[in-house]
């Protein structure tokens, strides 16, 4: 909820605890009149039709929630006239027809039932002022650096010259042309007042000492003659009257203009900060007693406010002077003795809606044109060069895109088919290998050899070697004898176990006897098939390393699923980001407009409490109110959502009080402890 939310919710809680707590709805004792009977008539005045409609109301204009507390402006004029309060109103309270005891306070109920209904009409168009006017107050600091900029800037001036010399010729070409048109006519006289003389001419010394005019017998080159001098002389009469042109060069010019416009939105600015402090201290504070009387005086500030904001006579000191003095002499707070119960709160509600109808929109309208007359140029003078050099440029650009329509065409066509073959074999297909890896798809695990590979060559192998062996009994002896006796089955089960464990010693010995004689033990001895069954043995030691690795590739598979996937979606994620800053306009900036507008609203607000905290009173005025709840408004608009519950509703508390502590040397320790505390957020 923002500071007006807060502070609305505020004013309605006040209301709801005077409508609960107060004697609204007690009467004079009557002796006639027994407590049973007063009973009665409470409760058939409560029932009345009339009633029953203005408590409808008075719901419907209480805040509808803490979160968003205020009722568009258009939804409480609906209600005031509705509500048939407004002078001139059909069937308004007080009008009852019955004289008796039970319509004087049918009456009596219905008014003060009315004067509840425009206490909570007052609240809800309060809030919308205050709405009003911070917006305009944060809305003219860009219009105030802009300015600032352009008064201390020689290239910021140049530009601006730039930009608006189009006006300024066009400014000075109308000038010169109604003031000719003007002399013309002036200087035309009847056809028989010249002299008829064909030898007639025209000169300068004739046009200046009696009066240059234009008839009809001049000739042609004698009217254009005349038509050149009187523009000739206006240019110079406009040079004469515009003499600070020819003293200051045109980039001083526009910094003079700058700090002109400058002043007129510092004071625009400096009467609505005021304004919303007036606002914020003097209006709706029921808590001070005399509620009925308080209403009244408020409803007469907001509507003076309204009307002496645009007005920028004076200082900001005359300003709250001005409006502090209208609320004093004000007609409609003198004493109404004759006015009977009713007329005050139709008389409040008619100045109610007259202030929707026509005091904030005159008010809107009026700081509108204030600004368009003293903020910064229009978006079309700032534009109009760079709009002009693209305008200039787009039939060579047209031109290039035509003769190049098919490249283009085909460079379209190409990054599509690129972006999609990257979506679907960087992101898709690895997605769909990461979830076959979780499910356990044998189809799709990873390997380096087939599944049998390994358990065949070995067998082979064993095969092999025991075959040599049998064949070779003496190499398999452990002594290396010469037996010729056949192996028993156990010693061919201890080969078939050595070979498992990577043991051919039966075939190595034979290799190294026929190594002795290479070429007889090729030809006579077992010199080859000692080396072919080795060859067995290196194909068979290669795929145990193979799959030893492929466990191990085996057993990482997911995370290789996963490195394979993270580089698309990265790429996929960042392309995103950047698009969508891209389309949105805010590539890069919104943070840190956050943090700048943050940054500058706590200095702000730090050099706002250290000048107030140098007066002899250690008090703020009603400008530095309205301009410190505009900073602490933007503070509340900027909270990060990151900053956690807890601690956001710690610094939004830290920030009521910053507001609702009105005693300097306080607010400025509680702002040095919102900096400090909650700095690593606000930057």
């Amino acid at each position: 909820m923002s500071v007006i939310g807060d502070r609305v919710w505020a004013i309605n809680t006040q209301l709801n605890t005077i409508s609960r707590d107060h004697d609204l709805f007690l009467f004079a004792e009557d002796e006639q009149i027994t407590a049973q009977e007063q009973g009665i008539l409470v409760a058939s005045a409560l029932e009345s039709p009339k009633a029953l409609e203005l408590l409808k109301i008075v719901k419907a204009l209480s805040t509808p929630s803490s979160s968003d507390p205020l009722l568009p402006t258009w939804r409480v004029e609906q209600l005031l006239t509705q509500s048939q309060l407004v002078m001139g109103g059909v069937d308004a309270p007080g009008q009852h027809p019955d004289g008796d005891v039970g319509g004087e306070i049918a009456n009596l109920y219905e008014a003060e039932i009315g004067w509840l209904l425009v206490a909570k009409a007052a609240m809800q168009i309060y809030g919308a002022m205050l709405q009003t006017l911070i917006d305009q107050n944060i809305s003219l600091d860009s219009h105030a650096s802009y300015w600032y900029d352009i008064s201390r800037s020689y290239s910021h001036a140049f530009i601006l010259c730039v930009q608006k010399s189009p006006l300024k010729l066009w400014s000075f070409s109308r000038d010169v042309y109604h003031e000719s048109t003007h002399r013309i006519r002036g200087l035309q006289a009847p056809q028989e007042d010249i002299p008829h003389d064909n030898n007639y001419e025209l000169n300068d010394d004739a046009v200046t000492a009696n009066g240059p005019t234009i008839t009809t017998t001049m000739t042609l080159s004698q009217r254009w003659k005349q038509f050149y001098l009187i523009v000739r002389t206006t240019v110079q009469d406009r040079s004469l009257v515009n003499i600070q042109d020819r003293i200051l060069s045109p980039i001083a010019l526009c910094q003079a203009e700058a700090r002109e416009k400058a002043y007129h939105i510092r004071r625009l600015k400096e009467n609505v900060a005021c304004g919303v402090g007036a606002l914020v201290h003097e209006g709706l504070d029921f808590d001070a007693g005399g509620w009925k009387d308080v209403l009244e005086r408020s409803v007469s500030l907001m509507e003076t406010v309204l009307v002496e904001t645009p007005v920028l006579d004076g200082t900001v000191s005359d300003f709250e002077e001005r409006i502090f003095r209208a609320v004093d002499n004000d007609p409609e707070l003198a004493n109404h003795v004759d006015e009977d119960s009713a007329a005050a709160p139709r008389r409040l509600a008619s100045r109610l809606l007259g202030i929707l109808q026509h005091r904030l929109p005159r008010q809107a309208s009026d700081t509108r044109a204030l600004v368009r007359e003293n903020g910064r140029p229009s978006a079309w003078v700032r534009y109009w060069l760079p709009a002009a050099l693209g305008l200039l440029s787009s039939s060579a650009v047209l031109r290039f895109v035509t003769s190049r329509k098919a490249d283009i065409v085909r460079w379209v066509s190409d990054l599509a088919l690129t972006a999609r073959d990257f979506w679907t074999n960087w992101v898709v297909e690895p997605v769909r290998k990461v979830v076959a890896t979780i499910r356990h798809d044998e189809g799709r695990e990873i390997a380096l050899m087939g599944r049998d590979s390994l358990r065949t060559d070995l067998a082979s192998l064993e095969r092999m070697v025991v075959d040599f062996a049998v064949d070779k009994p003496h190499f398999a002896t452990a002594d290396g004898s010469h037996q010729l006796a056949p192996l028993t089955a156990a010693q061919v089960a201890e080969i078939r176990t050595r070979v498992a464990q990577g043991d051919v010693t039966p075939v190595l010995r034979a290799f190294e006897k026929d190594l002795k004689s290479p070429l007889l033990g090729a030809l006579k001895g077992d010199l080859v098939r000692s080396l072919l069954i080795q060859v067995q043995k290196s194909k068979v030691d290669m795929e145990v390393a193979l799959s030893g690795i492929d466990a191990l590739l085996r057993s990482q598979e997911l995370v290789f699923g996963f490195v394979g996937l993270t580089p698309g979606i990265l790429v996929s994620v960042g392309l995103y980001q950047y698009v969508r800053g891209v389309l949105s306009g805010r590539v890069g900036l919104r943070r840190e407009g956050r943090a700048g507008r943050t940054i500058r609203a706590v200095r702000t607000i730090g050099r706002m409490l250290a000048r107030a905290d140098l007066t002899p009173e250690k008090t703020m005025t009603y400008e530095q109110i309205g301009n410190l709840l505009c900073q602490v408004h933007i503070l509340r608009e900027t909270v990060p959502a990151s900053m956690p519950k807890d601690t956001r509703r710690d610094f939004l508390l830290d920030l009521d009080d910053l507001v609702n502590l009105r005693v300097v040397p306080f607010q400025r320790r509680t702002m040095d402890d919102i900096a400090f505390t909650y700095a690593k957020w606000l930057l």
